[in-house]
């Protein structure tokens, strides 16, 4: 006798832009149901929802309070999670909608990046005994201020993975538009391929510089719980990517190319070369939250100067500009030089641990384009090159094609 699964199914706003695709989705769930297995569904904002509510709230306050404004975001989650249920009832799955205080998903009071502290079961577990399937709003939670939180954006598939690790489920299935995880982005290289299976390390390499198929939170939580994920279309019948632990991979030194136009750099020119500098730079960045991406520094040829580069996201450049001025006479720095003209590429696979070589083609690759290198970053399994923006779909088919990933 087939052994009955526990899935969760987490399908993101593309998933659910209108009602004919909330139907379709439903229909997937029912899919699993009908085969006898136990299904969790979590569910994004409808669409461009929360695009549209993040308008609303700029047309207000710029730089709102963040409480008010994760009560008005996780607004989107709460009304496709009951048209979710809805859309189930009406093909004869019993279902019922879950916001996050209701289960409760509990997080730290970081609103608009909160994280996941704890999962409480119980109501869902009484619920599911019951036949019936939850669909819960993904995104969202509650802090210990009793005030709705949000988990930053992509914020539904942390929520499904985290349901998956507290449940014990045997999968999770993330639902999007496109049939897996590429080799490049399709829309920008002909060429590119679906991949069938890729190690958590490099899933996590790939999202945390940019593939927009899955958030980094999430992947790493998935690994740490050891949570099997599948990339999965809403729309067409093909296998996916499997994301997990497994070693019987396919031979390959590059996995995929990866891009992000989401980033931007700043450059400090002329700051006094002494101990403590880099320290306050940066923990004033810290304090803001401010994540740094890459960092290089330049010292003059006297030894008495400086030049200090580094990357952060494109969101926080206005934040960073005025944190940097706050301090700049106190580090006394002679020039600050923003720049959200650039982009960053980056290669990924695990078989670069053990291969020599892959970074000088890279190189050789981008120098025969002509194609300027601002910074370079490097993991055992990822090489991250910073370049200008004009050049970024050529440096990514021209890459594609070195590593022969077509």
């Amino acid at each position: 006798m087939k052994k009955k699964l526990l899935i969760i199914k987490k399908f993101g706003g593309t998933s659910l832009s209108n009602i004919d695709k909330i139907k379709r989705a439903a229909k997937l769930v029912k899919k699993e149901v009908v085969l006898g297995n136990k299904v969790v569904v979590v569910v994004s904002a409808l669409g461009k929802t929360t695009d549209k509510l993040q308008s609303l709230i700029n047309k207000i306050s710029f730089n709102g309070n963040s409480k008010e404004i994760d009560t008005i975001l996780s607004s989107g989650e709460q009304a496709s999670s009951g048209l979710m249920a809805l859309a189930l009832k009406n093909i004869n799955v019993k279902s019922r909608s879950f916001l996050g205080w209701q289960i409760p998903i509990l997080t730290n009071t970081s609103y608009g990046k909160a994280r996941i502290l704890n999962v409480d079961i119980k109501i869902l577990k009484k619920e599911m005994k019951k036949g019936i399937t939850p669909v819960i709003a993904g995104f969202q939670g509650i802090s210990s201020e009793f005030r709705i939180s949000t988990i930053g954006r992509g914020g539904s598939d942390t929520t499904a993975v985290a349901m998956a690790s507290k449940l014990s489920a045997d999968r999770c299935d993330i639902h999007t538009d496109v049939e897996g995880v590429f080799t490049a982005d399709p829309r920008w290289v002909k060429k590119a391929k679906k991949i069938d299976q890729l190690t958590y390390d490099e899933m996590l390499e790939m999202a945390s510089v940019g593939a927009q198929v899955l958030e980094p939170r999430s992947v790493s939580l998935a690994k740490n719980n050891n949570v099997v994920l599948w990339v999965k279309s809403s729309f067409k019948n093909v296998k996916g990517t499997k994301i997990s632990n497994s070693t019987k991979l396919e031979k390959r030194n590059v996995s995929g190319i990866v891009y992000s136009k989401n980033d931007s750099k700043i450059t400090l020119l002329g700051i006094p070369d002494k101990p403590g500098v880099a320290a306050k730079i940066f923990g004033s960045l810290a304090d803001e939250d401010i994540n740094v991406d890459m960092i290089v520094q330049n010292i003059s040829s006297d030894g008495k100067y400086s030049d200090l580069t580094f990357t952060i996201s494109e969101t926080d450049l206005f934040k960073a500009k005025k944190c940097i001025n706050s301090i700049k006479n106190d580090i006394k720095v002679k020039n600050v030089l923003p720049d959200n003209n650039v982009a960053k590429i980056s290669i990924v696979g695990i078989g670069m641990r053990t291969n020599a070589g892959i970074a000088e083609d890279m190189f050789k690759a981008l120098g025969k384009q002509k194609i300027n290198i601002d910074l370079i970053s490097t993991s055992e399994i990822k090489i991250s090159v910073l370049i200008s923006r004009k050049n970024l779909k050529r440096a990514i088919n021209v890459l594609h094609k070195t590593y022969s990933l077509g």
